[in-house]
């Protein structure tokens, strides 16, 4: 059992890893971005520098002239001072923006790593320190959970059970001449996958329904767990 959990602690670094590089990697772009943008938005001041080259260059001396300057040089004003409420919020939204992929690609690396997880579950089975059936109360405890089953899925799941303490793989129609009493020869394949079905619907949980319960291939049915750990009560 050392290799799985070798295996996650490499995918969970592997992921840490590749979240840092990504968030260096958005960081590095938004703020090259940012000193672009920054860098060609036209300067504040040089509409008022025009007005005053014009006002020493030219020999002004109506008071219209004087006039127009004026209102040139309050609209280099009201461009200058626009133009430093377009930067902070282009500032607010290269932050906002930096924030919202750091975020994604956090969320999409965590998915990542626990799918991955997910299929090592799959593959390697859940783990499964103690399994007691009792057909008395129709109960189930799996480790600290415990579920209430139905008499039809109680015998299923001991079916199984004792199937795994034997070493032996169950097909549907065993699981259903087992249940029944009759001769496997009168069964069918289908009532005994519609057993595990309803056994699987009951447990409810479908990590622990899909997992601890392993259909393989052309073989049968198998309980994915090992056979000391199971009690009958």
């Amino acid at each position: 059992m050392q290799g799985p959990s070798i295996s996650a602690t490499d995918l969970s670094r592997r992921g840490g890893r590749a979240v840092v590089w990504g968030m260096i990697a958005i960081v590095v772009i938004l703020l090259v971005a940012a000193v672009l943008l920054f860098y060609n938005l036209p300067d504040a001041g040089a509409f008022n520098a025009r007005v005053e080259r014009i006002f020493v260059e030219q020999d002004l001396t109506t008071q219209a002239e004087i006039k127009l300057l004026e209102i040139l040089a309050l609209s280099g004003t009201a461009f200058a001072e626009t133009l430093a409420s377009y930067r902070v919020v282009i500032f607010v939204l290269m932050v906002f923006a930096t924030a919202l992929l750091i975020t994604s690609l956090v969320l999409v690396a965590t998915l990542i790593v626990l799918n991955r997880r997910m299929a090592q579950v799959e593959k390697a089975g859940i783990q499964v320190s103690s399994l007691v059936i009792s057909r008395a109360t129709n109960t189930v405890a799996i480790n600290d959970m415990e579920f209430r089953l139905t008499q039809a899925a109680i015998e299923t799941l001991a079916v199984l059970a004792e199937a795994r303490m034997d070493g032996d793989i169950l097909s549907g129609a065993a699981i259903e001449a087992m249940i029944s009493g009759r001769d496997s020869a009168e069964c069918d394949e289908a009532s005994g996958a519609t057993r595990i079905k309803r056994l699987r619907d009951t447990l409810g949980n479908q990590l622990v329904s899909e997992v601890l319960i392993r259909n393989i291939t052309r073989q049968g049915y198998v309980l994915a767990i090992d056979r000391d750990v199971i009690r009958m009560i």
